[in-house]
């Protein structure tokens, strides 16, 4: 393991099956909770607390989440201007004959997408890993105790969900997203090359890469991580049962991360020690 928790080399292993059943046009995340899939049959059998306040479709369309962090954020949050902006650029990107616009989810997206999506399926980046390098002052924790959440750091490869979005409603879908992860700077979106389970590429997506320059970049050691997971909560819940959450996600994909594997049960021992 090397500092921010990620392991040396990989943040996964390959699965078999390449496509995955998740409900079409799924807004709610559900996902932790509906349809058995594949690899469910040995994923965690208890469902962890409710989060205080879910993140949902409504809460983005309204816009609330921007209220709710503006105290912690201040002047680093993004305007709806320079998101609008951001996403406007991130498409003017597009690489050319790349084919219907996917959207990579390595995190909270894979059991709470939020979004309308026309297809789903199992998708691998290489050069990028799953890692707990994110520090958040507000929806996992507090400026006092801030908690970590995942985003995509270099090296290794990293496994997950890929959403195809319909061209009719991508700006439409795009603009929750970018409101749901670009808050600040702490995200940088970019065009990576999907692999397939036999490790073809299918499609170009976008993924959300950690901004390494920005203040919310967090290097830590495996033992900073497991605190921070262990005792931070905020807004949206606490930062362990984020971890339990898409923990639990990728396994009823049948997506095992060495990563998650390996705090999963250091987070529960250090939160038994606390009390």
């Amino acid at each position: 393991m090397d500092r921010a928790g990620r392991p040396a080399h990989s943040s996964g292993n390959r699965r078999r099956s390449g496509r995955v059943s998740l409900p079409r046009l799924h807004a709610e995340g559900d996902i932790v909770t509906s349809k058995h899939l594949p690899g469910a049959e040995d994923a965690d059998e208890a469902e962890g607390p409710e989060q205080p306040h879910v993140l949902t479709r409504e809460r983005l369309m309204t816009n609330s989440l921007d209220e709710m962090v503006r105290g912690a954020f201040g002047a680093q949050l993004m305007s709806e201007t320079d998101r609008a902006r951001s996403l406007h650029e991130t498409l003017e990107q597009r690489p050319p004959g790349s084919g219907p616009v996917w959207l990579f989810g390595y995190g909270s997206l894979i059991w709470n997408p939020t979004i309308h999506y026309a297809d789903s399926r199992f998708a691998r980046v290489e050069g990028w890993q799953r890692a707990f390098c994110l520090s958040t002052p507000v929806g996992r924790g507090t400026p006092e105790n801030p908690g970590l959440v995942l985003a995509l750091d270099e090296g290794g490869y990293c496994e997950g969900v890929a959403f195809r979005i319909e061209e009719a409603v991508l700006v439409q879908e795009l603009s929750l997203i970018w409101r749901r992860e670009m808050l600040t700077g702490a995200y940088i979106p970019r065009w990576l090359p999907l692999h397939d389970a036999e490790g073809k590429v299918f499609g170009q997506g976008i993924g959300f890469v950690v901004n390494r320059a920005g203040p919310q970049y967090a290097d830590l050691t495996e033992a900073d991580v497991v605190r921070r997971l262990a005792t931070a909560v905020g807004h949206l819940g606490s930062a362990a049962d984020y971890l339990r959450q898409t923990h639990r996600g990728l396994r009823r994909l049948g997506i095992r991360d060495a990563l998650l594997d390996r705090l999963l049960p250091l987070v529960a021992q250090a939160q038994e020690r606390t009390g």
